[in-house]
């Protein structure tokens, strides 16, 4: 209903290059150019023009984008109100979040969508946090949950309903008999020199690690990269070093390693949120499926609101 080219604008706005906005949205790079250059003569205006090996939006590209946010929250709203009248959602709905989330928390929630709503197909896919807000951007993706991550967008991005769902604690997980083990209460500052086993630099756990240890007033000492809790585990079972788990995270039971609680104020923590496209958040299926995810969260995590 609202024209396809805004949102090819929208991508390229915010990856910065066509090539990238290209890979979001599923299409070549010429095609992306094209709907570019189309849009542009349609409406008499320049819209991007060259910077290096990156493209600049005008200020006409800005105004138009502001414009394009408005129109694609309102139709979000309507189609909102519209489902809201129908007596039974139908026809597709994909959910989407980071490995844990994926792995915990939308396959319950799926499968009550599923049952509850035979009509209606229901899609999950896996996709880091920044992956995510492209498919909620492109039209891929209904609902998304995302770990706050200094990529992520601001809670004020107007393109984007952004609210949290749970904290998911970090616990420290060492060999047994660490000496860290014995004591009643542990920080993070604690293991300030211990070696640390991180995700791959640019990954989502990479920086989730890197920004709990500077919070915590040190930089880990990293002696190995693993993206995987079972390799990061196996790792500290043969005492190469330690990691930080999410508490959502489940480690296989074989392991000799030892699963910490840390203290201290504030306790280190990643912030979940659930991601919706602005003016999408009242629509029937999504409000079902985030009190879906609310309950399962708060089985896993006892303390959270249920």
């Amino acid at each position: 209903m609202i024209d396809a080219r805004l949102r090819v604008l929208q991508l390229v706005a915010k990856h910065g290059t066509v090539t990238a906005a290209a890979q979001a949205l599923h299409y070549t790079p010429s095609a992306v150019s094209y709907q570019l250059r189309q849009l542009s003569a349609e409406l008499g205006v320049e819209l991007v023009v060259p910077q290096g090996r990156r493209i600049r939006l005008t200020s006409a590209a800005h105004a138009l984008l502001h414009h394009a946010e408005l129109l694609h929250a309102q139709w979000e709203r309507a189609r909102a109100e519209l489902a809201a009248l129908a007596d039974e959602p139908g026809g597709p709905f994909t959910l989407c979040g980071f490995s844990t989330a994926a792995t915990h928390l939308l396959p319950p929630a799926a499968a009550e969508l599923r049952d509850e709503f035979p009509n209606l197909k229901v899609r999950l896919i896996e996709a880091e946090p920044g992956r995510c807000f492209d498919l909620l951007l492109a039209g891929d993706a209904d609902l998304a949950l995302v770990i706050v991550t200094a990529d992520t967008p601001p809670l004020a991005d107007a393109r984007f309903d952004q609210r949290p769902l749970l904290d998911d604690p970090l616990d420290l997980v060492t060999p047994l008999g660490h000496p860290l083990t014995d004591r009643p209460a542990v920080t993070l500052a604690d293991a300030a020199n211990e070696p640390w086993i991180v995700g791959r630099p640019g990954s989502t756990y990479y920086q989730l690690v890197i920004t709990a240890c500077m919070a915590a007033g040190f930089s880990p000492n990293v002696a190995h990269y693993a993206d995987e809790w079972d390799t990061g585990t196996a790792l500290v079972a043969h005492r190469f070093g330690i990691i930080l788990v999410p508490r959502l995270a489940r480690l296989h039971s074989y392991w000799p390693v030892a699963r910490i609680p840390l203290h201290g104020e504030p306790a280190p923590a990643r912030r979940i949120l659930a991601a919706t496209r602005m003016g999408g958040r009242d629509n029937p299926t999504i409000a079902r499926a985030l009190q879906a995810i609310t309950k399962t969260a708060a089985g896993i995590l006892p303390g959270q609101p249920g």
